[in-house]
This record gives C-alpha cells, structure tokens and sequence, in this order.
C-alpha cells in the first residue's frame, strides 16, 4: 500500500458484507459491451450502506480498468456549474461510471441531471444515484428513462449477512442475538454497538444502556422532522405495525380531517414504506423511536399503546374476513416487545401471506410437508383429519399463492369415539378432559392438531406469527369453546410464550407418534373466560415484565357439571351458618369463588365470598311479589332459620308440604342464577 486512501479502501472491502444481488447486477452492466441499463438509483434510509455500495461499485470498475467519476450531495452546491466542477475533467472519456452520492441534498439538479447531462453521456456510461428519497415520479412516468433505470430499495443486511458483519468487527457472539434484536441488521447501527464492544469487550448491550448509540441514531432519522407535531407522528407509528389515518388521528386524539397532511408528509419520509394496508417504518427506526419514546416520555408511550389498543378492540368487534385477521395481527403486534414475547416474533420479515380455506389440491402438499417434518405415521393422521375435518384446515399462501404453510384445528367434541381413539394425540387429551375437566352440554374443546412453515416447520417465522393469530381469531369466534389443546414437537422451546398467553403445560396430554414425544399446552376458557383473558393480557403487554407470575398451587378452579354445581349450591345453603362444613363445599373451587378473591389460598375469603353470592343469590328473589315468597322461605330455613322447619311454616302461615315444596324451588332459582354467573365468568 502506497497511501492512507488505499489502507482506507482495503479495510472497507474488508469489512463489508452482503449486497450479492446489487454486486452481481452492476457487475453484468460493466462486462457487457453496451450495458442493459444507464441508471442505477439506490434509496434507502440513512444509515443503510448507500455509499458502501458505492465504494464497492467502484473498487468493480478498477478491476474492469473503467474510470469512475464520484460525485458528494454534501461537498457541492445544486447548481450545474458546481456539479461539473465536481467531477474535475475537462473532457469525459468514451466509457466511464458516475457515482452521485447524497442525493438529497443535490434535488434542485434533478430536472437537470433528467433532461439535459444524462441524456448527453456516451451509451456506454453507468450512472448510479444514491439518496434517502425514492426517484420522483419524473424519472418512473418517461418512458425513455423508464427503459434503462433499475430502481433498487436498499434494505437491512439479513440476519446471516448481520451475523457476518459482527463478527467482523469483532462483536463476541453471545451477544449477536439481542444486537440483531435491536439492529435488524442496519449497518450503521451495527457499526455503532460494536464500538461498543470495543471500548469495552466485557459489555452486555442493551438498547436503554446504550443512549449514545439511540441519540446518533435518532439525530440521523429525524434529520428530515420539521416540527413536534411531525416528531409526534412519527412516535405514534413506531408503536404500531401499520399506520392509517383513523387510527393516527385516534392514538393523536385528532379528527380525522386534521391528520392527513401530517399523514401525507409522513409518507414521504425516507425510512416509511407505504403497503396496501396503510404506513410502516423501517424495522431500526421503529426501535429506535420506540425505545427513545418509553425512556424519555413513559406516560406518553403508555397513553399511545392504550390508544391503539381501543382502536384495535373495536375494530375486531366491527369486522369480519381477512380484515379481522389483519387487525388481529395489528393487535398482536403491540405485545412484541414483552420481554416474554419479543423473541418469538420474526422481526424484518414479510408478513405478506394469504390465511385462505384448504382446497382439495392442496393434499400433496400439506401430506408431504407434514411427512417431511413428521415422518410418514404423522402424515397419516394428518391425512385422516384432513378426511374427517377438512373445515379445521387454514392454510397460508405466499405472494406467489403457493402453499407456505398451515395449521389444522381439530374439534373433538365432534369426532367419534372411533376417531379419537385412532390419533395418539386427541386419545390423550380426550382422556386429559374426561378424567379433570369433562365437557358439560353445549361445550366444545378443540385441539391444534397440527401446525407448520413449509420450511421452518414449528420455528420463528412469519407463518409461525400468522398460526398464532389463527388461534386468536378461532379462540375469539368459536362458540361454546371450553377448552383449547395445543400440540407442540419442541413444547419447552414456546414455555415462556405459553405462560404469557396463560397456557397450562399439560405432560399427562403428551404423546408419541412415530417414535418421537410431542407435548401440549392448554387453556380451560371456563377457569379464564375470554373477556378475562383479553384484559390479562393487555396488562401484561402493558407492564413489559419479562414473566408472568405463574399461578400457585390450587388456585386452578374446578369444573362442574350442571347437576354437581346445584347439589353444591343446595348444601351450600344448608351449611350457611357451618363455616367449618363449608370449607369442604365443592363451590369453593370453582370459577364462581376464585375469580372474586384476590388470594385464593385464603381458604376464610373464599368462605365469605361464597357467603356473599348466596346472598346475592337470594336477594334475586325478590324481584317480584310472586318470588318474594321464595326469598322468605329461603330466609326462615337457612339464611336466618328458625328452630324448625315446622316452626318456619308457622312463621309463613304456609302448609308444611308447600313450604318444602318453595324451598325446592328458591334453591333451584337461587342455583341457576348462580350457575349463569359460573358459565358467564365475573
């Protein structure tokens, strides 16, 4: 080496990674005799390795002996004259490459560099623009230009390339995953974090213990921000997974009307992507602001989610098809930094597949993924509730419509005896139900038999995510869903997820299928009804704790059949005034008792709350003269009961057969009020 500048250059090469596809298209225009194309225009946001391209574009054209030309946004004026004073020849050779950096800032050029000096360069010269903003429209609706421009959106590196790059730099590899986490791959970031670890190779990262590393990047996102309005804008899109105008002008608390040019500049942005469902930042800048937002401003953080979450809700509750599942997802989306879920959702992936019915073309596929995951013995139990349940099937197609995917719901209220005993897996939780927590009338338990990625199978990915919302949507619209089975080939991989979303490790429901063990998890929707399962989990998305606190022993409520329950109520009644005797009442365990004590190892508050809503119970009595009878026959035999029960019909002036004939029928109603209160959770 003869200069710094060449040091500089060997390192760069060095040090960079990836970008195969852009390498390999630049290099096909300079090896061939008249290039396919003139113009290359790179955009991406800051950060992203525009100008590292550049480098290694160029360090190309010094292998192919092609002069290259480089022209900085940030080292000339906007003016003709300076940009041709830029590239220091007096006259340019037959064939070169111009490299224009920092486009951006060279804007009021375009219509210059479009109309009058690209037009004017040799054939066989190369062009490449590089910037923060898309092309304008100018350069895409002329046909002339649209013929021999490449427009590249330049992206993260991918989590392998990142890996790459880490390593490079030096960063120990324990610590790859919670920078990937953070990073997503974003060169400059990377570079940032491990100057961190060289200043100190003992370092553990985490974002909020890295402010320097979050302020340089923020300075270099919000370059663009004009005012605390915009800032604020962006903060609300940080938080959700795509951003429309009624849900910004809802998490700002704004009339739609007054958003949409705070909307209309926010596309416009540089780091934005604009989808078919509304506006996403770029995976980094979304970190980067969101961690930025719940460090400096939490009451701000907490009130935006809070509202995006009443957004969400309501939406659900007003839509059907593929919407719902598209807002279920949204919603979903705000759980993805809990400690507990983050390292289970696919970050920097397209989540752009299709949730659609099984079609009978899809067998092959769906019967060789499950027997290339499984083995042929899982495939023929597949194959056999593919045939007795095709309904239970979702299946996910990708953007080219082909299978990606699936997962396969299995009702075992329905299924025969015969078909439930012919599938290891829904024998033993038939079993599991029968023998805990049987199903009374009207209830049904359904299973996630099976539930796969074309290639990933059961790992973190994208169709993995979309299972996990077909869950939701089949939990939230099935009706008379008591229980839900899931069936897992790695179930202490997904124990943490599982604890979260308050699913129960049930090892009595594992099961063997050609000669490999798989174990299931399950939620009793009776013990946690839907409504108290959705506030649950809006409070854990919302206090960021790495684990939920798992329930203490006994505290899981007994299920009981409708005759059961009425025979505990009636001697529930009897031993009003036993609390000794009602220490032992089945009732104590129920739904009924335990989700309206705060501690349901207290065995006393449990004794008096059951006091309470036989009370309760009683009092119901009395909402008509024609009951009011009942409620006082109730009253003078346990609530305040007089020495007998001949001494009550005195007391009521009522025969003794008829006394006992109302106290049947205050206990009956008095039990069915109760027993809807079970079914219907508090």
């Amino acid at each position: 080496m003869t200069s710094l500048s060449e040091q500089l250059a060997q390192a760069r090469r060095a040090r960079f990674v990836g970008r195969e596809a852009e390498l390999n298209l630049f290099k096909a225009a300079l090896s061939a005799e008249i290039p396919p194309f003139n113009l290359i225009f790179i955009y991406g946001p800051s950060g992203v390795g525009k100008t590292a391209l550049l480098e290694q574009f160029a360090e190309l054209c010094r292998q192919h002996e092609i002069p290259a030309f480089y022209v900085s946004g940030h080292l000339v004026e906007p003016t003709p004259n300076s940009f041709l004073a830029a590239l220091g020849a007096e006259e340019l050779p037959d064939r070169f490459c111009l490299f224009v950096d920092n486009y951006e800032r060279l804007g009021a050029l375009d219509g210059w560099l479009r109309e009058k000096f690209l037009p004017g360069l040799p054939r066989r010269c190369l062009t490449v623009i590089a910037g923060i903003r898309r092309p304008t429209l100018a350069w895409l609706a002329d046909p002339g230009w649209a013929e021999v421009i490449r427009v590249i959106a330049l992206r993260n590196l991918s989590r392998p390339e990142a890996r790459r790059y880490l390593k490079r730099l030096g960063v120990p590899p324990a610590q790859h995953g919670v920078v990937l986490d953070f990073t997503h791959g974003h060169p400059l970031a990377l570079a940032l974090v491990a100057d961190l670890f060289r200043q100190n190779p003992e370092f553990n990262f985490r974002p909020e213990a890295a402010p320097d590393v979050v302020r340089f990047l923020l300075e270099k996102f919000l370059a663009e921000v004009p005012s605390p309005a915009h800032r604020l804008v962006i903060e609300a899109a940080s938080l959700v997974r795509t951003l429309t105008e009624p849900l910004l002008a809802v998490m700002l608390g704004l009339p739609e009307h007054e958003v949409w040019e705070l909307f209309d500049w926010l596309r416009q942005c540089s780091f934005v992507e604009a989808g078919p469902h509304g506006l996403s930042l770029h995976d980094l800048v979304r970190e980067v602001l969101a961690t930025d937002l719940k460090w400096r401003n939490p009451d701000r953080h907490t009130e935006l989610l809070n509202r995006a979450r009443s957004f969400y809700v309501q939406k659900l509750r007003q839509t059907k098809g593929p919407a719902f599942d598209r807002f279920l997802l949204d919603y979903m989306f705000l759980h993805r930094n809990n400690p507990a879920v983050r390292p289970f959702y696919a970050v920097g992936e397209s989540y752009d597949y299709l949730a659609d019915v099984y079609r009978p073309e899809d067998r092959a596929d769906l019967e060789a993924m499950v027997a290339r995951h499984e083995g042929p013995e899982s495939a023929r139990l597949f194959a056999h509730w593919l045939e007795r349940q095709p309904r239970g099937v979702v299946v996910f197609r990708d953007s080219r419509y082909r299978v990606a995917g699936f997962i396969l719901f299995v009702a075992l209220h329905e299924a025969s005896p015969e078909d439930l005993a012919a599938d290891p897996g829904t024998r033993t939780a038939w079993a599991y139900l029968e023998g805990t927590c049987p199903l009374r009338p009207g209830e049904g338990a359904t299973m996630v038999r099976f539930w796969m990625d074309r290639d990933r199978y059961q790992g973190i990915c994208p169709v993995q995510s979309l299972v996990g919302v077909q869950m939701v949507r089949h939990i939230m619209t099935t009706p008379g869903l008591a229980f839900s089975f899931l069936v897992c080939a790695d179930p202490d991989f997904w124990g943490l997820l599982a604890l979260y979303t308050d699913f129960e490790r049930l090892p009595e429901a594992d099961f063997e299928v050609g000669g490999r063990r798989y174990g299931v998890y399950g939620h009793d929707w009776r013990a946690r009804p839907l409504t108290a399962w959705l506030s649950l989990m809006a409070e854990r998305e919302a206090a960021f704790r790495p684990l939920p606190e798992p329930q203490p022993a006994g505290e899981r409520p007994v299920v009981l059949a409708k005759a059961d329950f009425w025979q505990a109520v009636r001697q529930a009644f009897r031993d009003f005034h036993q609390g000794e005797r009602l220490k032992t009442n089945p009732l104590l365990k129920s739904r009924l008792v335990l989700s309206r004590v705060e501690d349901p190892t207290n065995l006393r508050d449990r004794v008096e709350v059951l006091r309470r809503l036989l009370l309760e119970a009683a009092e119901t009595l009395k909402a008509s003269p024609r009951q009011a009878k009942l409620f006082k026959v109730l009253y003078h035999i346990y609530l305040q009961p007089a020495e007998s029960q001949e001494r009550a019909a005195e007391l009521l002036n009522l025969p003794l057969s008829t006394l006992r004939y109302q106290l049947t029928k205050a206990i009956e109603q008095a039990a069915d009020f109760l027993w809807n209160q079970e079914l219907e959770g508090s």
